[in-house]
């Protein structure tokens, strides 16, 4: 029984996000601590295809460590590729080199078979892409961006010229790629153009981080980050970027919204980014974004009820988005 209700869940992610067609070769990396969900989407994909393909390398070390040059090998050579893995190889040269040569990227970093079960992974992806699409064309056409919070989020940048990323939790063409479940539109800044302050107060769901028992600041100047504050989960990421030796690390990547209703806040990577109406700042590696920084590390930091303004106008206000293409997550908007 148990193995039936996985499979519900994997099959949204074979046919409603991979859009997997017959003649289509599979690649699954996983390792050995997400193997479950590996089985669980291979038995689906088969249903489809015998042309699945299950590759299991260590445990990475930590998020953005490259997979071993064999699996990024096969990994180029796919139409599909999934990524149930521990550690997030989401932001690194072995993905994007496959998606260049034409792969289709569904990633599932820290999956677990219970969100095969629940959550986000049900959520409505074809209704829920316009919104995807719409913010990715304002932050698209943007070029003055300010972010704040109650919490004390006052963060200003530039996404000039940069190409947005709506990751809506479907991929149809080569090239394409996406996280399921947590529907988000992001974009990266121009290098060094981030300034001000972040103030994280929902969750770092890296580096078993996680929720936050307090807010994580990060001070943030010259488009990188000068100082982190808080309690011990701060203290211990401070620790741990410090570590890398590398002056990257503290590079501003990313902006994104989450925008899956279904998604829980959990501290969990896939759900926390995903859920409705949260921001985050992603700090380390951007090349898969649009930006031009690799480094040994990326991780989100999320918060509470954003507010976005793009040149002079706001767009989503306390976790709200102030756009028609938003009355499907509320419809009740719609009808008054």
């Amino acid at each position: 029984m148990k193995d039936l209700l996985l499979m519900k869940g994997a099959r949204r992610l074979v046919t409603v996000c991979g859009n997997l067609k017959a003649d289509e070769e599979v690649v699954i990396v996983t390792d050995f601590a997400t193997m479950d969900v590996a089985k669980a989407v291979a038995s689906a994909a088969l249903e489809i295809t015998d042309n699945v393909n299950v590759l299991v390398m260590p445990v990475r070390s930590i998020d953005g460590e490259e997979p071993p040059a064999p699996i990024a090998a096969a990994m180029k050579q796919a139409d599909l590729i999934f990524t149930p893995v521990k550690h997030s190889i989401t932001h690194t040269f072995a993905v994007r080199d496959a998606l260049g040569a034409g792969a289709r990227g569904i990633m599932l970093t820290q999956y677990n078979i219970g969100m095969l079960e629940r959550g986000g992974v049900f959520g409505d992806f074809a209704a829920i892409e316009p919104l995807c699409r719409k913010v990715g064309d304002l932050l698209g056409s943007a070029d003055k961006v300010r972010l704040t919070t109650p919490n004390g989020t006052d963060l200003k940048l530039s996404v000039k010229e940069r190409p947005a990323n709506p990751h809506c939790g479907i991929v149809r063409k080569p090239g394409d790629f996406t996280t399921v479940p947590n529907i988000e539109t992001s974009s990266s800044p121009v290098l060094g153009s981030a300034e001000g302050v972040i103030v994280a107060d929902a969750s770092v769901p890296y580096y078993g981080i996680g929720l936050l028992e307090e807010p994580v600041r990060f001070t943030v100047s010259g488009g990188r980050v000068t100082k982190i504050e808080g309690g011990r989960q701060a203290m211990a990421l401070d620790k741990l970027l410090a570590k890398q030796g590398a002056p990257e690390v503290y590079n501003i990547a990313q902006i994104s919204f989450g925008l899956n209703p279904e998604c829980p806040m959990e501290g969990v990577m896939l759900h926390d980014e995903g859920v409705y109406g949260t921001a985050h700042i992603g700090i380390g590696t951007s090349v898969l974004l649009g930006g031009e920084v690799k480094t040994l590390t990326h991780f989100d930091a999320l918060m509470w009820l954003p507010t976005l303004e793009l040149d002079g106008k706001i767009v989503l206000r306390a976790g709200e988005w102030l756009l028609p293409e938003a009355n499907v997550i509320h419809p009740e908007k719609a009808a008054a």
